[in-house]
């Protein structure tokens, strides 16, 4: 198969399928699945980090065909600068949907205290006494304008990944696929905070679970770009993956394992990351 087939193929399945999953979840959304939620997102997390530190960033500061070691200023700075977009995009995100989270009193917390809370599924029944389903469909339609935006950046983590393989059967089973399957796992909370208040806001459960998936196409278009990027010169591959390297420890810390805590508070979380960075390194050293 053909490597630009095969990212097309397992972005896809990342991006539309991760978020189309989360949102047919938010669609038939079960409380008792907040704990399984949360250790898939801890490992992801865990697995992610491996790969990040231990495959991606030493792949930046010697890319493949490369003469010499990258300066590690240039892998900071674009490790950084990876970090920062994806920080900001999420900011933004929070600063578009966040006038939905206070609503009961002046002491009811801003931070979401489990899953029902962080897709704001606890909060449309006074969403419904204060406001219009009109206003809850258009906060649903803000947020998959929000995270399709986001999936951007997340497709070229997985292109730079493949580009990191080169054009060899390394391509088809090293860090890409693994960045394809744990960002899917990422998406799958996302998708469930666009699908909820579309339902809520009167769409009907299939078209809204359709339209979350939508959200997952950029993806496609970012990894064919960080593909691209990667297989242009050492150069261009060191920041590429460099770039997702930071985009990708923001997820980890920013992203993944708070949610996977706020899901669930014990221990076991943490131990589902431990588990997920030994299988990380299995894949990369096995």
């Amino acid at each position: 198969m053909n490597i630009i087939v095969w990212v097309v193929i397992m972005t896809a399945i990342a991006g539309v399928g991760g978020t189309g999953l989360g949102g047919l979840i938010g669609a038939l959304l079960r409380r008792d699945s907040q704990k399984v939620v949360s250790l898939l997102l801890s490992f992801a997390g865990g697995v992610m980090l491996s790969i990040v530190c231990f495959d991606l960033l030493l792949d930046a500061m010697q890319p493949e065909n490369a003469a010499n070691p990258i300066s590690i200023s240039v892998v900071l700075g674009a490790t950084f600068f990876g970090y920062g977009i994806i920080y900001l995009l999420n900011y933004c995100i929070d600063k578009a949907t966040n006038h939905e989270v206070p609503h009961i009193d002046a002491d009811h917390p801003k931070t979401a205290d489990d899953l029902g809370e962080l897709i704001h599924a606890d909060h449309y029944e006074e969403h419904r006494k204060r406001n219009s389903a009109y206003e809850l469909f258009i906060g649903g339609v803000v947020m998959a304008c929000a995270i399709a935006l986001h999936n951007l950046p997340e497709g070229m983590v997985i292109g730079a990944s493949f580009a990191s393989g080169g054009d060899g059967a390394a391509s088809f089973t090293g860090a890409g696929l693994v960045m394809a399957i744990v960002i899917g796992l990422h998406n799958i909370p996302e998708g469930m905070a666009v699908s909820v208040p579309l339902i809520s806001g009167g769409m009907k459960r299939l078209p809204a679970v359709l339209l979350t998936a939508l959200t997952g196409a950029p993806t496609i278009i970012g990894a064919l770009l960080g593909y691209h990027l990667g297989m242009m010169s050492p150069m261009m591959l060191c920041l590429s993956l460099s770039f997702a390297s930071g985009a990708m420890l923001y997820v980890v810390f920013g992203e993944l394992l708070p949610e996977a805590i706020l899901m669930w508070r014990s221990k076991m979380p943490a131990f589902a990351t431990m588990v997920g960075m030994a299988v990380g390194l299995m894949i990369i050293y096995g």
